[in-house]
């Protein structure tokens, strides 16, 4: 059952041109909700809306919003963009998207006379939260690079939730976005990854992309209930098109559940039995503990001969993240508080950038 109450808003706590931050009270007490002005139109105060309050009420990791509904001031909406590629199919939440595939999109044929990547380096993560890192040590080892973002539907959905991509936009640290599957918001839209990949390079020109999913994650504690394995089938996907993939491994040493311990059962389970094809698994040089644990890791999977693994030298990466002005975090951990998982993204994106320039 979804969670649904009635409330009013009383303060516009954030607003930009696709997504609004309100403050809502609902009998007598105020939660934080948020509007996506493109779904239910603008918002003011005073407006009556109507709430999804299923997260909060279950206290689950959503930051502890509400979500418009509806706006009930303005109870009838018209259509107006074009496209007819449903996202959020078959729920009362499905929305209309001008997919860069279809028919009547000028880049149809694009993706039918496609033939390759050509060996574009892909980066792909498993956190929204390696995104900064990842990005930020690509665009200075290599200053005038395009980046494509490509925002997987492993998490939250609407590209506007997050600050990150915004910020990153912002700063012209990624030049275009694209959501794949069920996400939805991007600079263009496509049907699925291998698409998103093709657009990647053949519509938007990007020298390098780079894949993770939205904020948020979902997790069971088991071997492979985690929407991070999507991972592993998108290393097949850069390798199916004639691309150069780059896995980042999610590793750690200040999480406190062991099976997130040096490189997290995640990676582990996505690089020893997911991928049925080869990637570069960059891997920085820590002190020699981190180092051993991680290497012993490794060496009783098969990942070591699947995978083409990198053990490389981070004082260029420390000394980038170290000095930036992005705002790094995961799972509320600031880069101080979590080195090593920081180190590794932010290593992936030094090895992009050189992987890119040796193609040059």
């Amino acid at each position: 059952m979804i969670g649904i109450k009635i409330g009013k808003v009383i303060e516009i706590l954030k607003k930009r041109e696709n997504i609004t931050e309100i403050m809502v009270e609902i009998k007598e007490k105020k939660y934080k909700a948020i509007n996506y002005n493109k779904l239910t139109g603008s918002i003011q105060i005073e407006d009556q809306v109507l709430l999804n309050t299923t997260a909060v009420d279950l206290n689950l990791g959503t930051g502890g919003y509400h979500f418009v509904i509806s706006n009930l001031n303005i109870p009838e909406k018209d259509i107006t963009n074009n496209g007819h590629i449903m996202k959020l199919r078959y729920s009362p939440y499905q929305i209309k998207t001008f997919a860069a595939e279809e028919q009547t999109s000028k880049y149809h044929e694009v993706f039918n006379d496609f033939k390759s990547l050509d060996k574009m380096p892909v980066i792909i993560g498993s956190l929204h939260s390696m995104l900064v890192p990842i990005t930020a040590v690509l665009k200075t080892c290599l200053e005038e690079v395009k980046i494509a973002y490509i925002m997987t539907d492993g998490a939250a959905l609407p590209i506007d939730l997050s600050n990150v991509v915004y910020n990153l936009k912002n700063k012209k640290i990624i030049s275009n976005t694209i959501t794949i599957g069920n996400s939805f918001g991007g600079d263009l839209e496509c049907v699925n990854i291998y698409n998103g990949l093709i657009a990647a390079k053949e519509v938007l020109k990007a020298d390098i992309a780079v894949i993770t999913m939205g904020p948020g994650i979902v997790g069971t504690g088991t071997k492979y209930g985690f929407s991070g394995i999507e991972q592993g089938y998108m290393i097949d996907a850069v390798n199916d098109l004639g691309g150069t993939a780059i896995a980042v491994p999610r590793i750690s040493f200040a999480d406190s559940r062991n099976r997130h311990k040096g490189m997290s059962h995640h990676s582990l389970t996505v690089l020893n039995q997911i991928s049925k094809t080869s990637a570069f698994i960059p891997i920085p040089k820590f002190e020699n503990e981190k180092y051993d644990y991680i290497k012993s890791q490794i060496e009783n999977t098969n990942i070591g001969k699947k995978h083409n693994i990198m053990y490389l030298d981070y004082v260029k990466v420390i000394n980038i993240l170290e000095n930036t002005e992005l705002n790094m975090s995961t799972m509320g951990r600031k880069f101080d508080k979590d080195k090593e998982y920081f180190i590794t993204a932010g290593i992936a994106g030094q090895l992009g950038a050189k992987i890119l320039s040796d193609h040059q």
